[in-house]
């Protein structure tokens, strides 16, 4: 269970402690679960987001092959799916499907209010997004680009796995992300993580501190390792 507790630990820490605190959990590294690449975090680099995986695919650099109403229909229908999210906050993932992803941005001033309306935490997205000085200043955007159009920006399905930046998700995965990408939680580990999270916290420490204490030397490296 998402708790309140848990949403609070989650979020008070950056994206790459959640990582270090899932390899104690999971007993050991890994190469997979988490994004690859640079995003763009908009309006600004704002807190860690964590919530519900609401999974969309868009295409821009052509027109809809279908009628003015399905379009429309489809994309309320998506809009209904965002905002169903009782197991607990929702964060968009929406894959760019066009060979050139960011052609055209459905991420800007008006959907970025819409969705934050909606209660969405926040979105991560391949695609690109737009009006950065008018969006939402506390809606965070990772997108993979910034671009100034939507061109034919259209809503092609939702609720399917989707692919960004390397992570495979699928509609009602637990993610944890922030400017530097994202990472999948796994139901199995996710009471574990508050006790790994402190225990990253512990271990880091005495690093740190000798590090930062103005008299770091090769033995004070070796006895805090």
């Amino acid at each position: 269970m998402l708790t309140p507790e848990l949403l609070q630990v989650l979020r008070a820490v950056d994206t790459p402690t959640v990582c270090n605190a899932l390899e104690i959990a999971m007993g050991g590294r890994t190469a997979h679960g988490f994004t690859y690449g640079t995003l763009v975090a908009t309006p600004k680099p704002l807190p860690a987001i964590v919530g519900i995986a609401r999974t969309a695919r868009i295409r821009a650099s052509a027109p809809p092959q279908l009628d003015a109403a399905t379009v429309r229909g489809t994309r309320l229908a998506y809009y209904r799916h965002v905002a169903s999210h009782p197991a607990g906050p929702a964060i968009v993932v929406m894959q760019d499907l066009d060979e050139r992803p960011g052609t055209g941005s459905f991420w800007g001033e008006v959907n970025s209010a819409v969705h934050e309306g909606l209660g969405v935490a926040g979105v991560l997205t391949n695609g690109s997004v737009r009006d950065i000085g008018d969006l939402s200043p506390t809606f965070p955007i990772l997108a993979g680009s910034v671009g100034p159009s939507h061109a034919h920006v259209h809503v092609v399905d939702f609720g399917q796995p989707v692919e960004v930046f390397g992570l495979r998700v699928n509609d009602g995965d637990l993610i944890h992300a922030d400017r530097h990408g994202a990472v999948l939680i796994a139901p199995q580990y996710l009471a574990q993580l508050p006790g790994c999270i402190a225990l990253v916290k512990r271990k880091e420490a005495p690093l740190l501190d000798a590090a930062r204490s103005g008299r770091f030397s090769l033995d004070m490296l070796e006895a805090a390792m």
